[in-house]
Order: C-alpha cells, then structure tokens, then sequence
C-alpha cells in the first residue's frame, strides 16, 4: 500500500495554542520491531495503546502520528464526548431508526468516557482536561425549540434523563438572551481536548511504549506474516498493527469510495477582559451544542489562556482532504455574524484564532471496525463523535486484536456495511449541496 495522501490541517490548532509547549519526541529514523504497531495518536490511537499495555505487560508498542499530539484532528474539536447517539448526517438528532441500535451506541459511547475518565483519574488529570458536565441543545427560533421537543420525546423512548430549559434559566447560563429554549442532558463529557490527549499521550508513553512524532507512514506492506510501515527516514515491523487514521484509511486503499471527507470549522475569541467578563454575565464554563444539527455550537471556557467563547458551524465535504486558507476566511465571515448575534455586548471582541478540523462520515453513519486484512485492524471513522467513539473503537480494536470476545465487541460489529458513494464529482457536488441547504434551513440556529 502506497500512502500518497497526507494530512492537511489548516489554521492553528488553537487549543494547543493555550497551553504551555509540549513534551519534545523524536521523528522516526531508524528500523524497529515491534509486537504492535498503531497508526495514528488521537483518540482511537492512544486509547488501543493504552489497552494493549494494559493487557500486554511485556510487549513492545510503538505509535506513528504524521504530525504532532493534539496538533491533528484530536486538537480540533469542540470537546465534547457525547453519550446519547448523535448522527450528524440526520435532519435532527433524535434520527436514529431503531432503538435498540440507539442502546448499543449509548452503551458504546458511554464505556468510551467510562474508558477516559479512568486514564483521567488514574493520570490525576484535572477538570479542565476532563469533566462530566453535561450539555445543553440551545435553541434560537421556533425551529430550534421544535427540534429540541422531538429530541425531548426521543429520549423518553430510551429512558434518558435531560432537563427542559427556559429563557430565562438559558440567560442566567449564557449571560445573553438570544437562546429562548435549551435542553440539558447530563451525560457527556466535556474536555479541553488538547490537555486532555497531551497528558493521554504523556502518561502511556515507557521504555516499551514508543511515540513518534512526524513519521508519516508512506508504505504498508505484508512481509513473511508480518506487516512494515515505511516512513521518509525509517520502518517498523510489526505482527498486528491497528490503524487509528479516521478518513485516511482511504489513503492506505480502504473502503473506497464509502468515507464522507468533512471539514467543519471554528473561531475562538481573544481573552475576555474583567469588564468583559462582568457585561457578560452568565456562567464562567458552559457547552452549547445547536437544536439543529447544523446550526452554531458554542463553548465559553475558562481556564488556561483565560476566559474565552468559541464557535462552531459551517461543513464542507472535500473529497481530496485539503482545504486553503481562502476557505478559513470566508467561513470566518459566517463565524462573525453568528457570534455577534449571540453577545452583541461583546461585538467589539476579535477572534484570535480560526481553524478546520477533518472528520469522516458514513452515508449510514457506521464505523469502519475490524480486522481487514490478516493482522491489520481498524478503528476509523467516527461519524463526527471522533471524542467518544474514538475511544472506544480505539480500546475494542485492542481487544479484538487480543482474542478478547466482549457484548461491547457485539454492539460494534452491529454496524452495516458501509455504503458507497457515486462516483466524483457528482459526490463532492451533492454533499455540498445538501449541507448548503441543510444551513439555509437552520435559519437563525446557524
């Protein structure tokens, strides 16, 4: 397998952007040999890798990432690791067919964040790497507070908890009135997620656990029963190797033509003054994601770097996985309007950083999980909950890779096969067309 594509992350990662400078490693430049072999350090990487030294005292494990910890798409996201099932290819959350399929997705996200509260405690991780704190669906319009009572119904079919918000309760959060309706669930996580996989990759590491920085792997070969990855300035050979890539499995010649490439996009604010802080009222640390899937997520931190808001919205499907800067700043006119609609008061506050993050769907919102080929594994694409279900796809290739059978095995191997897509253009032309029209249609949640 000759790998030709590599990754392209445009705009800073600018929660990494926040903390001080990372552990210095060393790109791969020399020929080693390993018992296991990971592609790629984010959540789904770091994760089999902790499982495999948890369930492999005395093997050697050796981690390839293309870039640097917490600069790819771990870095990127919003930071929430979300419970209740949540199909961003869905007109609105609550979109999920069958039930007990929404169960098995419930059960596999939640031992994802039982799986990372753990390193979070046994790594003595603070709250602002990680916290169960829940989160809210907030809606601007009537459409928005429609959407949230389906949601609301759908959750009364899986038993769930969740809490009904008014204006006046989503005000005294926010600290603006724009929002007239929310929903809060108490289940998810929310993480720092650049501290949050840092300290991840900073505490596994050992004289057994080896993480290289920069080592793209160009190659992938099977020799005499075990597999070789090139990378520019060396190899590692391997029995098992388990690819933790997301929408770059395509890259190595997998599942072609059946991953959705998606960028989606964010801006966060400078550090907000005293004065600032004091106008705004509200709660210093909130998450908000929007009643309509594709309307503005927002977060307002505080922590590290200050106290800051970030916005989300805006996807575009970019089959070749590259995007320009052009693009970053158009959507960053998009970014402008939708914060200014939500804290006019701060209207005068610049953004400081602006970014893309890659993530990979599946026109039926399935994983790619499994041995495919004889001791080479998956744990790609996500559907958009790359915090959760990296996670856990990440700790059951592990296992599966192990000979360790388990229900949660049973609830992922539950996924179809993923479906194709038509050929391109006509795929780029009709994903963007669809987002553009599901955008249009959030009205005001965007």
């Amino acid at each position: 397998m000759q790998v030709t594509c590599f990754p392209c992350d445009p705009g800073p990662a600018a929660w990494n952007k926040l903390l001080p400078p990372a552990t210095a490693r060393a790109m791969l430049d020399a020929h080693l040999t390993a018992d296991w072999l990971i592609i790629g350090a984010g959540f789904a990487g770091l994760s089999a890798a902790r499982r495999l030294a948890q369930l492999h005292k005395s093997d050697r494990i050796v981690l390839l990432e293309a870039s640097q910890i917490a600069e790819g798409p771990a870095g990127r996201n919003s930071g929430f690791m979300i419970d209740v099932p949540h199909d961003l290819t869905a007109s609105d959350y609550a979109s999920v067919p069958e039930s007990d399929k929404g169960q098995g997705e419930i059960r596999l996200n939640r031992a994802g964040i039982h799986f990372a509260l753990e390193a979070a405690a046994e790594f003595a991780m603070d709250k602002e790497s990680i916290t169960q704190s829940g989160k809210i669906n907030g809606a601007m319009s009537a459409r928005g507070v429609a959407h949230n009572a389906a949601y609301a119904k759908y959750l009364d079919t899986l038993d769930e908890p969740y809490q009904l918000l008014d204006a006046d309760a989503m005000h005294k959060i926010t600290g603006t009135s724009c929002y007239v309706d929310g929903l809060y669930s108490p289940g998810t996580v929310m993480i720092q997620p650049a501290k949050y996989i840092r300290q991840l990759a900073d505490a596994i590491e050992s004289p057994l656990l080896s993480l290289f920085e920069q080592s793209a792997v160009q190659g992938l070969e099977k020799r005499n029963g075990s597999w070789c990855a090139r990378t520019q300035h060396g190899s590692v050979t391997a029995a098992k190797v388990i690819l933790c890539v997301n929408g770059h499995l395509e890259s190595f010649g997998f599942s072609q033509r059946k991953l959705m490439h998606v960028f989606t996009y964010a801006s966060m604010t400078r550090a907000l003054t005293s004065a600032e802080i004091d106008t705004l009222g509200g709660e210093p640390q909130w998450a908000l994601t929007p009643a309509d899937a594709l309307g503005t997520t927002v977060r307002r931190i505080s922590g590290t770097g200050g106290d800051r808001i970030i916005v989300r919205n805006r996807a575009t499907f970019d089959a070749n996985l590259k995007v320009d800067q052009k693009r970053i700043d158009d959507v960053a006119v998009n970014h402008d309007r939708s914060y200014q609609a939500r804290f006019p008061k701060l209207r005068h506050v610049e953004m400081e950083y602006r970014w893309g993050g890659r993530l990979c769907l599946t026109r039926n919102n399935v994983s790619v999980f499994g041995q495919i080929e004889e001791g080479l594994f998956s744990a790609c694409c996500q559907n958009g909950l790359g915090t959760a279900k990296g996670t856990v796809s990440g700790m059951l290739a592990a296992e599966l890779a192990s000979g360790i059978p388990s229900a949660l095995l049973v609830d992922q191997f539950a996924d179809d096969e993923p479906k194709k897509l038509p050929m391109e253009p006509l795929a780029s032309v009709a994903a963007n067309a669809l987002l553009r029209w599901g955008e249009f249609r959030a009205g005001k949640e965007l």
